[in-house]
């Protein structure tokens, strides 16, 4: 398949950059509606901060385009029945790029529970650990902002719980959370506008020297003076208003109850995840990154009640989100209308859920009640979907 492309980004130095890394040779932008009236394109990607998704979204499905965008669909209610409503109005497609589905360990856990390896599935519990590199990388960005990211619980989370949705082959209906923001941000004795030139260097673990990596140098630093954004951002500014420690009960239209939680900062990466069973539990550990060198293989352990436990290995793939990144890019741009037996590929439907999942969890924390998916937006959430 041929493709003809062209980039659109705000700052005008960094998609001149972007345009040179890779090699385009091709017009570049700064205005999105200039793009698309000059360019016409059949595709739109959006890869912008998650609370513009739906701007661009919305503008594209109208210019009668269809869209391919990250994750999370979009931030909050409002923008998310925007969008359901747009795609309704112009009949347009809408992919979104939930690339955790396709690593060949989640696959195979779907597998193993659409067999009914251990009956049918009561309850999950699911734990979620960023280390404190790539934890305390989120509060450095714009992801430390809700009004950009929509907080953790909607730009990390809706990872997790995209999963959970496609394992269980239901939609959430009934979330209530809690969290809190105590270890980054405001609440430390000493901070600085960044890291580079920051005063307190010698005594701060997180301090991160973005001068060692010269693509990030090229792509951000050389490139502040057009917008200002800050790459190597203090991870205790106090404009940070994000949680670090997240943990949600949710209810599934299909009776399943889930334990959820996301901590930020710990020595370790990686998730610990059960399903509990009629006839048994599936259970997980899964590491990405550690101090301590990585297995070849993940482990599953599946235990069948008053039986015996069953070890499986799946081989760990290459390549970034447990190998899913380039097996999800095969599947849209080189098959895209290949066979899809596990149903990998998310939609508009998927996306908003997977969304609204974290929307409901923000919302309950700030409530201290627990909060309907149904009551968020015109999405009715269904006991059996197609996942």
């Amino acid at each position: 398949m041929w493709w003809k492309s062209w980039v659109c980004d705000v700052n005008r130095g960094r998609v001149e950059f972007a345009r040179t890394h890779l090699g385009l040779d091709c017009p570049t932008f700064v205005d999105f509606d200039a793009m698309i009236e000059k360019t016409r394109p059949d595709k739109v990607l959006v890869t912008t901060v998650d609370a513009t998704h739906d701007h661009f979204i919305i503008a594209a499905l109208e210019a009668g385009i269809d869209v391919l965008t990250e994750k999370p669909l979009t931030t909050d209610e409002a923008k998310c029945q925007a969008i359901l409503d747009a795609q309704k109005r112009t009949g347009r497609q809408i992919t979104v790029t939930h690339n955790y589905r396709y690593s060949p360990q989640r696959r195979r856990m779907k597998e193993l529970l659409q067999q009914e390896r251990i009956g049918r599935v009561t309850s999950v519990d699911f734990h979620w650990y960023l280390d404190v590199y790539h934890g305390a990388d989120y509060f450095r960005r714009w992801h430390g902002k809700e009004r950009f990211s929509g907080t953790l619980f909607v730009h990390k989370a809706c990872h997790h719980f995209d999963l959970l949705n496609w394992w269980l082959e239901s939609e959430p209906e009934r979330v209530y959370a809690q969290g809190a923001l105590e270890h980054y941000g405001a609440s430390h004795e000493f901070r600085s506008a960044r890291c580079r030139g920051c005063p307190h260097r010698e005594r701060c673990s997180f301090f991160w020297d973005i001068e060692k990596d010269p693509l990030l140098v090229d792509l951000y630093v050389r490139n502040e003076p057009y917008d200002g954004y800050l790459r190597d951002g203090c991870v205790f500014s106090e404009e940070i208003d994000i949680y670090d420690k997240m943990a949600a009960q949710i209810r599934y239209a299909n009776g399943v109850q889930v334990s959820y939680s996301c901590t930020t900062y710990s020595p370790y990466e990686g998730y610990r995840i059960a399903f509990n069973g009629t006839r048994g539990r599936l259970e997980a550990w899964i590491q990405e990154r550690q101090p301590w060198p990585l297995e070849s293989f993940d482990e599953f352990r599946v235990t069948d009640n008053f039986g015996e436990t069953e070890l499986i290995r799946i081989p760990q793939a290459a390549g970034r989100h447990g190998g899913g990144d380039a097996l999800m890019m095969d599947h849209i741009f080189r098959d895209p209308g290949g066979a899809d037996p596990n149903h990998q590929a998310a939609g508009l439907r998927e996306g908003a859920m997977a969304a609204l999942l974290g929307i409901a969890a923000r919302k309950s924390v700030k409530s201290g009640e627990p909060v309907s998916i149904a009551s968020l937006t015109s999405l009715v959430p269904q006991a059996h979907s197609r996942g």
